[in-house]
């Protein structure tokens, strides 16, 4: 087995002996929170430095106003980012990567180094199953 597997292996049994049957996973709520794709991506946008609201409108392509809002005050509750108001006329507020924030870009780099490398065998998968699926017209 090559050693990747055997460490995916290693972390998938160690995962299985504390999450099984424990109650309540109990990072899920951090996981749901940092694994969507706004949060993903603005975390990304942050690790090049600091950014305004808009700023960040500009750079995170088809995220809503209220999107933007609700997931960087999801961010900040989770410690990830924070905001910075300048008094200023009108006021303008920046938003940065905390520490915490900014140790989840290596993980978060991995992934989508994997979803970029895999992205063809994952549409040649969807490509198939769509050809196959039950119920498809024909």
């Amino acid at each position: 087995m090559p050693p990747e597997q055997e460490q995916a292996a290693a972390f998938i049994e160690n995962w299985n002996a504390r999450a099984v049957g424990s109650g309540p996973c109990p990072v899920r709520g951090v996981l749901d929170k940092v694994s969507d794709k706004w949060s993903l991506l603005l975390v990304m946008t942050l690790g090049n430095g600091p950014r305004r609201f808009n700023q960040l409108r500009r750079e995170v392509p088809d995220i809503s106003q209220k999107m933007l809002t609700q997931t960087l005050r999801e961010l900040q509750r989770d410690g990830l980012v924070a905001r910075q108001v300048f008094d200023t006329k009108p006021p303008s507020v920046e938003y940065r990567l905390t520490p915490l924030g900014q140790s989840i870009i290596v993980p978060f780099g991995h992934l989508i180094e994997w979803a970029s490398r895999n992205q063809p065998r994952i549409d040649a998968a969807r490509t198939r199953f769509d050809a196959d699926a039950p119920g498809k017209p024909a």
